[in-house]
């Protein structure tokens, strides 16, 4: 196989986000890879805006998903669910077709609380189910106190939390592979 195609996507839209951190290293620990940073600043969901014609920014974002082979998604978690940036981009990428059939999606959660955007998992998990991606079940990455969670490089300090995205990468990866083999 050749190097595949990740894309990283950040429900946040702060540049210096801890889930901008969390892909990022994410992508480090997947490990060879053409990796790709979706951009989410997108205009609100509007159903009048989607009968002038899908917005170009909508369409990069819906055809990287649907080039990538495989795609990581870290949600900060807002009132218990996820970033209202992420639900907004999964709207209208809803509106562009089924990117996200069969693809295989690592869901990932950085957050300044002590579960670690546990909630943010679960909402994302559930708006994701009409798109039929293949979501990863494990292991669980939930980074919590996420504003001290990395160093300067951006990469996590904790070795527990390195050790467990290193094995989400390794089954993301494996998973990648393993649909390329079949195809």
């Amino acid at each position: 196989m050749t190097r595949p195609r990740l894309l990283g996507i950040a429900g946040a839209l702060r540049v210096g986000s801890t889930n901008r951190k969390l892909v990022r290293e994410a992508a480090r620990l997947f490990g060879p890879a053409e990796f790709i940073e979706a951009d989410l600043d997108l205009p609100l969901y509007d159903g009048d805006l989607e009968a002038e014609g899908i917005p170009a920014e909508v369409t990069r974002l819906a055809d990287q998903i649907a080039a990538a082979d495989a795609v990581v998604i870290s949600t900060p978690e807002y009132n218990s669910a996820m970033s209202g940036v992420l639900k907004n981009a999964l709207d209208w990428v809803s509106r562009t077709g089924q990117p996200w059939a069969d693809k295989p999606v690592a869901i990932v959660s950085a957050a300044a609380g002590r579960a670690g955007g546990a909630r943010a998992q679960s909402s994302l998990r559930l708006a994701m189910t009409p798109f039929r991606p293949r979501l990863l079940t494990g292991p669980e990455v939930m980074i919590a106190n996420s504003g001290n969670a990395f160093d300067e490089r951006g990469h996590l300090t904790d070795a527990r939390s390195v050790e467990t995205l290193g094995a989400l990468m390794t089954t993301l990866r494996s998973e990648t592979a393993r649909l390329a083999a079949a195809a």
